[in-house]
């Protein structure tokens, strides 16, 4: 026990590190210091006519733009921009997500219905916006996933030099395509993704949701996406920008028809391919709330769990095991040394540090640290099963 403890010891020091050094140097979306007023796009932004919506949405201020670094929008002015939302069954999340999508100063926002059987349609066709247009998704060929097969679809009708996919459950604050642009030209990106600031409202997704960005900024320097290697590449399909030359000349969402976890695919084919790939956390401008309790997390986190893990039982049983070994085990064993008592206080200050970078706060939930891995498991089970079951597809 004693190896294992030092073990244990050791990977808590190498990750506290990692996340102390990435937060100071990982990027997070900010808005730019000057303001201008803002210039409506020809056709948009007008005014929020819902019943009951805000009228000056379509007034809000814009943000100054900094010099660009060439290509589309040379100048720094935001280029042609499309934002792009497949969904399917989100009848409940547009109605608080579509007004921040709408008070960008993006060109179109195209909203492709993928089979719904929610009233998702009616949700978008409630909100009245010439730059809003709702599309209703072919269906779906052999071979393909769902949302890769919606992407695709939305790539086709989408007008933009700038294409950046949003999940439905993903909100924007004003400001935030700017900023995004902003984290484009400054990291030279072809390709770039946001990881949203992750919000919660049960106990059940507290215990899951925050191990994303504790992954992401534990084991990820910002600076690995510079290196060669398509193993190092990642992107989050939550927010996912395109230009639009990088996107064809990748052969789009047709290039990995059939992958579960499209965004970690793109990312690795844009690195073969040798296109720049940026990141930058969504900070106070993005935003989501994935799960709406402990079971919807389960499932959701359960399907990109095996590709994670390279498809692989053994990795996916190791890694199990680990985490009950580094996150459960230290409390178990406080009493018997030093290296577990370390492992455990550093498994704890792991959580404050990564709240703190995304903005989450909510530094009481250290708290549930020790019991995060046990409640993985169903998770790992899941993803064991080699069947990924979302919104009423199955996959293999």
């Amino acid at each position: 026990m004693a190896l294992l403890a030092a073990a244990v010891a050791a990977y808590h020091l190498v990750k506290t590190a990692g996340l102390v050094a990435n937060a100071r140097s990982f990027p997070v979306l900010a808005t730019p210091p000057r303001v201008t007023p803002r210039t409506r796009p020809a056709g948009g932004p007008s005014p929020d006519t819902r019943p009951g919506g805000d009228p000056s949405a379509g007034t809000l201020p814009r943000l100054a733009r900094e010099p660009g670094t060439g290509g589309a929008g040379a100048a720094g002015r935001l280029p042609r921009t499309s934002l792009l939302v497949p969904a399917r069954d989100e009848a409940a999340r547009l109605p608080s997500t579509l007004p921040g999508l709408l008070a960008q100063p993006a060109d179109e926002i195209l909203v492709l219905d993928d089979g719904s059987s929610d009233g998702t349609a009616d949700v978008v066709r409630g909100f009245a916006d010439p730059r809003l247009r709702l599309l209703t998704g072919a269906p779906r060929p052999e071979g393909w996933i769902g949302k890769n097969w919606a992407c695709h679809q939305l790539a086709a009708a989408a007008t933009g030099d700038l294409l950046v996919y949003l999940d439905a459950d993903v909100t924007l604050r004003p400001g935030a395509l700017d900023a995004v642009w902003t984290q484009v030209r400054r990291q030279r990106a072809d390709v770039f993704s946001v990881f949203p600031r992750q919000e919660t409202g049960t106990l059940g997704e507290r215990l899951l949701v925050p191990l994303i960005d504790e992954n992401l900024l534990g084991f990820l320097p910002h600076q690995l996406l510079d290196l060669p290697i398509p193993a190092a590449a990642v992107a989050n399909g939550q927010l996912l920008a395109f230009r639009r030359a990088a996107y064809d000349r990748l052969g789009g969402h047709a290039a990995v028809a059939g992958e579960i976890v499209e965004d970690l695919a793109l990312a690795r084919l844009a690195r073969r391919t040798g296109l720049k790939l940026g990141l930058a956390l969504g900070g106070d401008l993005v935003s989501t709330r994935m799960y709406d309790g402990y079971r919807s997390t389960v499932r959701g986190t359960g399907k990109s769990m095996r590709a994670a893990h390279g498809g692989s039982d053994v990795l996916l049983a190791a890694s199990a095991a680990w985490h009950l070994a580094a996150y459960t085990l230290p409390w178990l064993r406080w009493r018997h040394g030093a290296a577990w008592r370390l492992a455990a206080v550093l498994g704890l200050a792991e959580r404050v540090v990564s709240n703190a970078k995304t903005g989450r706060g909510a530094y009481a939930e250290a708290a549930l640290v020790p019991f995060t891995a046990p409640a993985a498991l169903p998770v790992y089970a899941l993803a064991l099963r080699r069947t990924a079951v979302w919104k009423g597809r199955r996959y293999r």
